[in-house]
């Protein structure tokens, strides 16, 4: 057996500690670079990276640091690198069969007719995966060598790296049945044809110079798949069996995070792989299991979740806890890819020293894996220092000024305030006072965030710009949006949002509790990142937050203006969120942070209300019977959110790229208007669940993909309508794009738009409604 480091991690953040790799793909994309370029960019940040994780402590030369870069998705790459492209792309591949770059990002983001792979939800993450489309025509074939590439680059620099790609079960398990598959396929049925490309990788990984390599099956910790656990155990045993029996191979480690693995594991351990990650944060220590004699568990103690710092002598209990099943050896990881988190606490100048202490970000908590390493190897004594330091930081955090708000906590909650009138009384209320057409046409919320919006926050941000000359130009967006969106027809508008940075931090930046950070950055998808908040003590509204402009906005139409608010949901899964009190107890605080700026907006004239909820489907726990105790208070944060809401008052939610059968039911329980939802990119299959259940209220099925820079034909947007109106009372139905259009340009949005106006227009005349 290959020897494997003692301290390891399973993947770090790969868009650079400036996001020079959202800055180098975005140029190419423009046109303002080339293919060259781009390539030179992303060679020196995987070199940058082995770099800093070798000075950081990890090996050079045994595997410890893993080959994880990524151009846009981890996913996305399996699929290319197995040949598992839909049938709408294989003109893309170069003449000896092979998937180049520009055909890897067309793939991804779409070109002309040709509609991208559907998006959704990375386990219970708010990482983005690209979904493959796998038939019984797909044909499986070794068609990229990109990361066989980039091992042979980090020998060159003298490195010994674990290349790191998502394993055949959970590239099956994730994937849909392609458009010319029969109804009910199955991808996973695949897998037989699949593993042989595998065991092909791994040997070409293998003479590149790779002694280790990970496979990332993290579906055999779900229970929220449509394949069962059984099934997908079975799966892994059948495809390690062959790829672990391979002669010409590295040593595997298959890394299974986000939850237990429980009965899983014992198949892992009956596998012939070298080496099994187990998550030890969001999962327990496993059962002793036969087979375990000549198996490496790698522990992952350290969160790679979250950005507390945490209690380090625990994590070095669970290790020990670890080695007591018998193991041939221990060693200390991450729970999860680094993936999820910042680069590095030191970059934050401007965050208070005291909360720095509590902190870990990724770089930190590579240090703390390589610190639980020597604690593995000399024992307890050997690190004592660095326990205790960890123990007294955390001490200090339990004690601190602002963790426990007694004003926030003394707040009373009656049964009452959990519910609003019947949605019945509802729908005859607003009817009457909103007089709005069928099929009201509306977006999300946000408008596209231009570079001259972008240019005046940051001037204001460096006291180049007065709060004056600052409002009076966010006054001039306003205005435009508004206006923009009188001449296009919408029914419902919203101001656009320019005064925002980002859905979650413009409330952390007015909420008691949160901090916000200056690089704080992590990939959401793609090229997009954002800044997660840090929610680091009670929560409490000092003063209303967004009255005024959705008030100036109000005063600049007839028509009715969205009041613009983040739910408590979104606001924790978007946050790195305390872990110091039960996730419900931290919901309720911001809902009634929302409660009270929902009554200062209805006071204020507001007729709708939108409280958007896109991270409902994303926080859903991974084991069955946690579910639905987080069902529970989930919903009932936005009951208490909302709850207060006049008859009159028409609230609406936003979720989006999420596998909404899953959570019908809950989104039901909202109780919420009208709700929008992702349906573009999954060619409106949606309605299906939604006509299935009986879902009664509102509902606004997106029409137009955003995250795609393709503009959508009035006949596509007119043919998902219909599917629609098929399917779902006419009554119910709103028509809107899939998410807000922050990340779009004013050209695509406005042809997309008008396309949008047009295709409802038609579908108004052919259902005999009057415009």
């Amino acid at each position: 057996m290959t020897a494997f480091p003692q301290g390891t991690i399973l993947g770090y953040p790969r868009i650079g500690r400036r996001r020079e790799l959202k800055k180098a793909v975005e140029s190419f994309w423009s046109g303002r670079s080339d293919l060259q370029q781009l390539e030179q960019t992303a060679a020196g940040l995987r070199a940058a990276t082995r770099e800093r994780l070798a000075t950081l402590g990890l090996g050079r030369d045994d595997s410890a640091i893993p080959e994880s870069f990524s151009y846009y998705d981890q996913v996305l790459d399996a699929a290319v690198t197995v040949g598992a492209i839909p049938a709408r792309f294989e003109n893309l591949r170069e003449a000896d069969g092979t998937i180049g770059l520009p055909a890897y990002f067309t793939i991804a983001r779409g070109e002309g007719e040709r509609a991208p792979l559907e998006m959704t939800k990375w386990f219970d993450s708010n990482y983005h995966y690209l979904v493959p489309e796998i038939g019984p025509e797909t044909t499986f074939s070794l068609s990229s060598d990109r990361l066989v590439r980039q091992v042979e680059e980090a020998v060159a620099a003298g490195f010994v790296t674990r290349p790191v790609v998502v394993g055949p079960v959970t590239l099956l398990a994730l994937a849909k049945a392609s458009d010319d598959a029969p109804e009910g396929f199955d991808p996973l049925s695949r897998l037989d044809d699949l593993v042989p490309v595998y065991v092909e990788l791994l040997a070409r990984l293998k003479a590149a110079g790779a002694e280790w390599v990970q496979l990332d099956e993290p579906a055999l910790v779900s229970e929220s798949l449509p394949t069962s656990v059984e099934k997908l155990a079975d799966a892994a045993a059948r495809a390690l069996d062959v790829i672990g029996g391979s002669a010409e191979r590295p040593s595997i480690l298959v890394a299974a995070p986000y939850a237990s693995l429980e009965a899983t594991f014992s198949v892992l351990v009956a596998a012939p792989i070298e080496a099994i990650a187990v998550d030890l944060v969001r999962g327990a220590v496993p059962a002793a299991a036969a087979g375990l004699a000549d198996k490496i568990l790698v522990g992952g103690v350290i969160d790679g979740h979250n950005i507390w710092r945490g209690d380090l002598s625990d994590a070095f209990e669970k290790l020990d806890a670890l080695g007591q099943l018998g193991a041939a050896s221990v060693s200390a990881s991450t729970s999860t890819s680094l993936l999820h988190v910042p680069h590095d606490v030191t970059d934050e100048s401007a965050l208070d020293e005291r909360l720095v202490s509590w902190l870990a970000f990724a770089d930190q908590k590579v240090e703390q894996v390589v610190t639980l390493a020597r604690g593995l190897a000399g024992g307890r004594p050997a690190i004592k220092e660095a326990l205790d330091a960890a123990s007294a930081a955390l001490d200090d955090r339990r004690s601190a000024p602002g963790v426990r708000d007694g004003s926030v906590r003394s707040r009373a909650l009656a049964e009452g305030d959990f519910s609003r009138a019947a949605y019945a009384e509802r729908e005859a209320a607003q009817q009457e006072a909103l007089g709005l057409p069928a099929l009201p046409l509306t977006t999300i919320g946000s408008f596209p965030q231009t570079g001259d919006i972008r240019r005046a926050r940051a001037q204001f941000l460096r006291g180049e710009l007065s709060n004056e000359d600052y409002e009076a130009f966010l006054r001039r967006e306003i205005d435009s949006v508004v206006d923009l969106q009188e001449e296009l027809g919408l029914d419902v508008l919203v101001h656009g949002e320019p005064e925002r940075n980002d859905m979650v931090q413009y409330f952390a930046e007015n909420l008691d509790g949160f901090t916000v950070t200056e690089n704080g950055w992590v990939q959401s998808y793609g090229s997009r990142a954002t800044r997660p908040s840090i929610l680091w003590g009670d929560v409490s509204r000092p003063a209303p937050i967004t009255v005024g402009w959705s008030t100036y906005a109000q005063s600049k139409t007839a028509k009715h203006m969205k009041g613009m608010l983040t739910g408590p949901v979104t606001i924790l899964a978007w946050s790195f969120v305390r872990d110091d009190q039960p996730l419900a107890d931290t919901a309720n605080q911001v809902a009634l942070a929302l409660r009270d700026e929902i009554a200062d907006l209805e006071s204020a004239g507001i007729a709708v209300i939108q409280v958007d909820e896109p991270a409902l489907r994303e926080l859903l726990p991974l084991k069955k019977a946690d579910q639905p105790s987080y069902l529970d208070w989930s919903v009932a944060s936005f009951r208490l959110a909302t709850g207060g809401a006049g008859t009159a008052t028409q609230v609406h939610t936003h979720l989006c790229y999420s596998e909404f059968g899953v959570v019908i039911d809950a989104i039901r329980a909202l109780d919420a208007d009208v709700t929008s939802i992702e349906a573009a990119r999954s060619r409106m299959d949606v309605v299906t669940d939604i006509a299935e259940v009986g879902f009664d209220h509102g509902i606004g099925p997106g029409v137009y993909d955003i995250h795609s820079p393709r503009v959508p034909t009035v006949d596509e947007i007119e043919s998902l309508l219909r599917r629609a109106v098929d399917e779902i009372p006419t009554r119910q139905l709103w028509v809107n794009p899939d998410c807000g259009l922050k990340t779009r340009g004013y050209d695509e949005t406005t042809a997309s738009l008008r396309n949008i106006v047009e295709a409802t227009r038609r579908v108004r005349e052919d259902v005999n409604v009057a415009v």
